[in-house]
């Protein structure tokens, strides 16, 4: 654990990283197998967006694992974005861009159940733990067990250290994460969405996350959401 506080510290000393993370519903005529295709399509209209490539530094999209054994998870949503910013002011402009509101937008009712702006949270990240080399963001194929914690019935700003996280984030089958990220959620979330953190643990494959679910099932986490996901498309 001590290994742990250590890395973490050092992640608050350093500059901040703003990530724009939201929290999908398919749109129910698409099939969920469909989904991370509709997905990916709808990602590459970026490349029309002149000012994307400038506020967006990396992206990967978290889609919901299909098979049985994942059942114990979330099957209400069908995936997690995590999208890294240029700065904290991205994640608010990025709604107003004149470029994205004429080709993003009206794309969105095709692939989600809502427009994304209605499912977004701006977070600030808090690396707990890592054994994979700096800097780094998910990569198609990877595993990622995504924890949306602490909903709040009414939502307040935290400026939580790494020494206010329960201890149970870092046990049990989650301690065999080869990556733990907490996001900070910083600034006003939409209506159903009030999560106080999003905790993302890295494993190797599916079945060493499915091992960790003993490790999500303590009254530690509160009201929460957890989806076990693979990486269907990132970049760069």
């Amino acid at each position: 654990m001590s290994s742990h506080l250590q890395i973490t510290q050092a992640a608050v000393e350093a500059e901040p990283v703003w990530k724009m993370i939201y929290l999908a519903r398919r749109n129910p005529e698409l099939a969920a197998a469909d989904f991370p295709q509709a997905w990916r399509e709808h990602s590459a209209l970026g490349r029309q967006c002149r000012n994307v490539a400038q506020r967006v530094h990396a992206v990967a999209q978290c889609s919901r694992v299909l098979e049985a054994q994942a059942s114990a998870f979330t099957q209400a949503y069908d995936g997690v974005n995590l999208m890294v910013l240029a700065d904290r002011e991205s994640g608010l402009a990025i709604w107003s861009d004149p470029d994205t509101l004429a080709v993003m937008r009206p794309d969105e009712p095709r692939v989600f159940a809502d427009y994304v702006r209605n499912f977004s949270m701006l977070c600030r990240e808090q690396l707990l733990f890592s054994e994979v080399p700096e800097p780094a963001l998910a990569k198609t194929g990877d595993t990622l067990l995504i924890g949306f914690l602490q909903l709040q019935h009414e939502w307040q700003r935290t400026a939580a250290g790494p020494e206010e996280l329960p201890a149970a984030w870092l046990a049990g089958g989650l301690a065999h994460a080869r990556r733990v990220v907490c996001n900070l959620v910083d600034e006003p979330p939409p209506a159903g969405y009030g999560y106080r953190c999003i905790v993302e643990w890295w494993f190797e494959d599916v079945a060493q996350a499915l091992a960790a679910a003993e490790g999500v099932k303590s009254a530690a986490f509160g009201e929460c959401v957890f989806m076990l996901t693979q990486v269907t498309h990132s970049r760069p």
